[in-house]
């Protein structure tokens, strides 16, 4: 899936997972926290085109329709979408922060240019319109549009627009999100829910519901679980990818140079928020290949034997060091 940040989710905002009002005077203890310093500037960061190089044609036509479908994704194909009911409300840019163009927010920056390919998940070879179509199946908990109509079409031009230059991604700084150290024990829920009563529920409610736009067609703070959040087969329900989202976005202020979180932290708040009730989805033809299943898929069944709550929550090294020793 598929600019302003305070305004998450607004026809015309940029968007965020878990933002927070911090209340003045309140610490959490944790043990073995360090402080969080900003991250060092890294010379070959990934950076968005500018706008204003988008080409004044029919192919830029296509390439604004793209990108105003991630913003406005619910306008078009949420609950009361123009175009017909595919999703839940949400938007792309819930998940791909300023429409797939912040760094480590989750951005489009290599979806053009490493697909198609094999996926670990599908065991098969999957288009960029494939991939499109497990966000509207997954975080979006829908179905997606007709692969070929318009809309997907300007979605893809808008991500190869995105990609242009972009010819070996793997290894590219600032792609995706960011994989944080993990944890020498399991990330906890209880710490969590502290850190989210401190930190997130001013804007994302006391029960993660969110604030829904003027006119319920969107969300001006989005769900973070329950029916209208995305479903258990997402990519930030792996708590690996989810805890990397906060800890480089959240909460409002954050940035991979100036991360206000801990590591531990995002870990613990991701914790909490994937333990809570949300749809799910079907997922028993994942990972075909077994031995390919990431360590923290919160699902069984699994090629090890670890638990299932020890692949949601860790501590993960204890898997990696034993898949290490069959491989």
């Amino acid at each position: 899936m598929l600019t302003n940040q305070l305004k998450l989710f607004a026809i015309i905002s940029t968007t965020a997972l878990i933002c927070s009002c911090n209340e003045p005077g309140k610490h959490i203890q944790q043990h073995n926290l360090s402080e969080t310093k900003p991250t060092p500037v890294v010379k070959d960061v990934w950076q968005a085109p500018e706008e204003h190089t988008i080409p004044k044609n029919s192919k830029g036509e296509m390439i604004r329709y793209g990108k105003d479908l991630i913003v406005n994704t619910s306008a078009y194909f949420g609950p009361k979408g123009r175009l017909g009911k595919f999703t839940n409300g949400l938007n792309c840019q819930n998940c791909h922060l300023d429409a797939g163009t912040r760094i480590f927010g989750n951005n489009y920056a290599a979806v053009m240019s490493s697909y198609p390919k094999i996926t670990a998940r599908s065991g098969k070879i999957i288009s960029p319109a494939a991939r499109i179509k497990g966000c509207f199946e997954r975080s979006l908990n829908g179905t997606m549009p007709d692969s070929t109509s318009k809309e997907i079409r300007a979605m893809l031009a808008y991500m190869e627009w995105l990609n242009q230059g972009v010819k070996e991604p793997e290894g590219m700084y600032g792609r995706g999100t960011e994989k944080i150290a993990v944890l020498d024990r399991p990330a906890d829920p209880k710490k969590g829910a502290l850190l989210y009563s401190l930190k997130c529920r001013s804007c994302h409610g006391e029960n993660g519901e969110g604030i829904a736009a003027a006119g319920g067609k969107t969300f001006v703070y989005p769900p973070l679980w329950g029916k209208l959040s995305y479903n258990d087969g997402a990519g930030l329900y792996r708590l690996s990818n989810f805890a990397g989202f906060i800890k480089n976005n959240m909460p409002f202020g954050a940035s991979y140079k100036n991360p206000i979180l801990t590591d531990e932290e995002s870990w613990d708040i991701a914790a909490f928020v994937n333990s809570q009730a949300r749809p799910h989805k079907d997922q028993h033809k994942d990972y075909p290949d077994l031995k390919k299943k990431p360590v923290d898929a919160p699902y069984g069944p699994y090629g090890d034997q670890f638990s299932e709550k020890q692949h949601k929550y860790g501590p993960y090294q204890p898997i990696k060091n034993a898949h290490k020793t069959k491989t």
